[in-house]
């Protein structure tokens, strides 16, 4: 879970007047526990009181991955300050934010983005803050959010990475281009000397960190002004002029690129609503993509993406075994800082810019049990008293395990929510078979994966300087449609191996599912299969009591070759709970 320090001279002063109060001159940290479970968080450490007020800091767990608004000072005093009672500054943000009704006036301020990038980094946003200097307390918080944000939210830069410039150095517009990195060359932060793009992936700390990213790519991003001033190298590093930022600094351009819009966009609004509730003027910048990004070819941003959600007093208090009103409902989601409206039993509600959390209706009803504080609610002791037992598929599964353990193969452990182009395109299977998700967060957990086969065929994609045989092994969650089935799908335990080798051939596979068959007590006979993931000829599927329980073969050289795995595999599955349901 995230862990934020944040300090404490300046948490406090950002609580508001009626929280300093409530938690004394003395600062009740006791109190403050108590403050920080409406932010679903916990005192990991109190400050060293030995040391001046304005160096002692205050660490804090975050046990909720969905709100990156609150990995920051300004983020998670917000909440805990609106939380208690005091002013949303919601309002104040429409000075500043564009939406698909209106465009705010970006003046001069542009970036151009290059069509070249659209294969390479695509997306573009961000933002000029001004007002008053930025001293050493808020720049360390700055510090603090990017890397947060750009680590867990954007998955190491991938996904999404925040650059900060010094805006008075910057000639508008700005270019957001490709360029060759073995004949261009800049300075970048913390050296004194111009660098190559590629030299800097084998030079620089933070260049060698994100190697990466980019070193497989024929062009590298670059940010420069209308100078020719480089600004950066996107997501690596930044130049050793403009990208110097220090304090007493007061324009500050804040920039967002990266390879999922949505998740730039909202990584743009929590910044930007966070130096807004510090006191910063906040510029927007026009964006000019010459492509589509999910919200036009040029977005303005801060951009206000989300959409209106919607509840009702029937479910809420189905849910929450309450008697809450429409109006107690809509004070505990204020409280959460959203605006509601009231429609007879019906709430809707107006998410903040800063958050995209509202998958479901079940997330606005978590809200208000959020907003009306969990120890609202009276515990309640169970009328029956049960005894918990492993379930059989478990219990299957740890035997899997051993054996599998035995056989010289290696356990891996894997999400089972995934892209298209892993399920999908790279398997060479049909996208009816496969279920998707109706409202992913992000499109690298827009399905369900029907096999455990594409997971194992990731790891091994990132194991080719490892030595070989590459023999792993997952038992996970799988789910298919199932027309049966009351909610029409289906979801199971699965065995999934795989073998790397030169040697990787259709006879060892068949060994392979015959010693762990054999271990398992299963008499199984072989049949015919024409599964696109393996070569037709090479593959068979497994029998048990007249029931296809598996398959095993050589996987086809087109999926290999999807994966990018110069190597012959071959690999198999077992639906765990199908030899359960033909034992008994």
């Amino acid at each position: 879970m995230p862990k934020i320090e944040v300090n404490e001279s300046l948490f406090f002063k950002m609580l508001g007047a009626e929280l300093e109060a409530k938690l004394g001159a003395k600062q009740d940290y006791d109190k403050l526990e108590e403050i920080l479970t409406s932010a679903k968080a916990e005192l990991d450490e109190k400050p060293d009181t030995s040391l001046p007020e304005k160096e002692r800091i205050i660490k804090i767990e975050l046990n909720d991955t969905n709100r990156p608004d609150l990995w920051s000072t300004a983020g998670l005093a917000r909440l805990l300050r609106i939380h208690a009672g005091g002013k949303s500054n919601t309002k104040s943000y429409q000075s500043f934010l564009s939406s698909k009704e209106k465009t705010q006036d970006s003046a001069e301020r542009r970036v151009k983005v290059s069509p070249e990038l659209k294969e390479i980094r695509p997306f573009a946003a961000g933002f000029v803050i001004s007002g008053k200097p930025i001293d050493e307390l808020m720049l360390a918080d700055i510090i603090q959010t990017q890397e947060k944000l750009c680590r867990n939210f954007g998955r190491k830069r991938k996904t999404v990475s925040m650059g900060v410039y010094r805006s008075k150095l910057i000639k508008w517009p700005i270019e957001y281009t490709a360029v060759d990195p073995d004949k261009t060359e800049f300075t970048p932060l913390d050296m004194e000397k111009p660098l190559l793009c590629r030299k800097i992936l084998k030079e620089h700390p933070k260049g060698i960190e994100y190697a990466s990213l980019l070193e497989d790519k024929k062009h590298f991003p670059l940010l420069k002004d209308a100078n020719g001033e480089v600004l950066s190298m996107p997501p690596v590093i930044n130049s050793a002029k403009i990208g110097a930022v220090q304090a007493g600094d007061t324009d500050l351009f804040v920039e967002f690129t990266g390879t999922d819009m949505t998740s730039i966009l909202l990584s743009a609004n929590i910044v930007a609503c966070d130096f807004a509730d510090c006191g910063y003027t906040i510029l927007p910048i026009k964006i000019e993509h010459p492509y589509e990004t999910g919200y036009g070819k040029t977005v303005t941003t801060p951009f206000y993406f989300q959409e209106n959600a919607e509840t009702s007093v029937e479910a809420v208090n189905k849910l929450l075994g309450s008697s809450f009103k429409a109006e107690e409902i809509a004070d505990a989601l204020k409280r959460m800082d959203s605006e509601t409206e009231i429609s007879g039993n019906k709430i809707r509600l107006k998410p903040s810019p800063y958050r995209n959390d509202f998958l479901h209706e079940v997330d606005i009803i978590e809200d208000v049990m959020m907003g009306k504080t969990v120890n609202f609610f009276t515990p309640e002791t169970p009328n029956e008293f049960t005894i918990g037992r492993l379930l059989p598929a478990t219990m299957l599964s740890r035997k899997i395990k051993g054996l599998m353990t035995g056989m010289g193969y290696q356990e891996m452990i894997f999400n089972y929510l995934g892209s298209k182009k892993d399920y999908i395109e790279r398997m060479c299977i049909d996208e009816a078979s496969v279920i998707e998700i109706s409202n992913p967060m992000s499109e690298n957990y827009q399905f369900v994966r029907n096999s455990i086969l594409p997971s194992l065929l990731n790891a091994e994609m990132g194991s080719a300087n490892a030595v070989y045989p590459h023999k792993i092994f997952e038992t996970g969650k799988i789910a298919f449609f199932d027309g049966t089935d009351s909610t029409g799908t289906r979801t199971t335990q699965s065995l999934g191996f795989l073998t790397a080798e030169q040697n990787a051939n259709f006879n060892t596979a068949a060994s392979e599912a015959a010693n762990l068959l054999y271990y398992l007590g299963i008499e199984y006979k072989v049949c015919e299969t024409a599964d696109p993931r393996f070569i037709p000829g090479r593959q068979a599927g497994l029998l048990y009591n007249g029931e296809q329980i598996g398959i095993f073969g050589e996987v086809n050289p087109q999926v290999l070759e999807n994966w990018d795995i110069n190597i012959p595999c071959f690999a198999g599955e077992l639906n765990i709970e199908k030899i359960l349901k033909r034992q008994n």
